[in-house]
């Protein structure tokens, strides 16, 4: 092999597949943050941490859904939603991942397409617990006072209050759980690829064809 070929074949290995456009990865950190915040003011001062919370924690708030809004009109119009649904095909991959790691099979599980069954998951998962989060969120803003209206606490009643309390609490305490699986499972060797490119975007076309089936994932050229 002549050495132009062995430099051709290594750019080739080396060149970068784009993952992940500027717009979602905005909003994916955008999304963190203003999580985060919220997690932060809602459970320090519980802990005893006094400071003045509750408008730093309904900025945040109003900033995750105009996060989410944009998220999900962004996907609906510009962008493929069939990648993120769970088919027949990725039911299929639970079958052979789970028969490969009883070792039931020697057949190692065949390769996902952009996104593993375990993603799709995990996306599925935040999208509900952040909707009925934001959902609750947004019907508690009329409790409190803001620039642009005066709270009234009688809009629901105490029973209707109740249940978005609880609901919005259950949905905290499960993005406290999710928050602390996701960041680990971010930071492991292995998926490092994957949290590089939610930062600058893009993966090597090495680890295109190593970590993906290149069928179930085909990317323009």
């Amino acid at each position: 092999m002549s050495a132009t070929t062995t430099a051709s074949a290594g750019e080739a290995r080396t060149s970068r597949i784009v993952r992940h456009a500027l717009a979602d990865r905005l909003f994916h950190w955008i999304n963190a943050a203003s999580v985060l915040t919220l997690l932060g003011t809602a459970f320090l001062p519980i802990m005893g941490y006094q400071f003045p919370w509750v408008t730093a924690h309904w900025i945040a708030g109003i900033v995750m859904i105009a996060a989410i809004a944009f998220h999900v009109a962004r996907s609906l119009l510009a962008q493929n939603l069939r990648s993120m649904l769970i088919g027949p095909r990725d039911l299929a991959d639970l079958t052979a991942i789970t028969k490969w790691n009883l070792r039931v099979s020697g057949d190692a599980p065949p390769k996902p397409g952009k996104y593993s069954l375990a993603q799709k998951l995990i996306h599925l998962l935040f999208a509900l617990v952040l909707i009925a989060a934001a959902v609750t969120g947004a019907l508690m803003l009329v409790r409190i006072d803001t620039p642009w209206w005066e709270r009234d606490p009688y809009w629901l009643s105490e029973t209707t209050w109740g249940v978005v309390y609880v609901i919005h609490g259950l949905a905290a305490l499960l993005l406290v759980t999710m928050v602390i699986a996701h960041v680990y499972f971010a930071l492991r060797p292995d998926k490092l690829l994957f949290t590089r490119s939610m930062i600058r975007g893009w993966i090597t076309r090495e680890e295109y064809e190593t970590h993906h089936d290149t069928n179930r994932w085909q990317v323009k050229e």
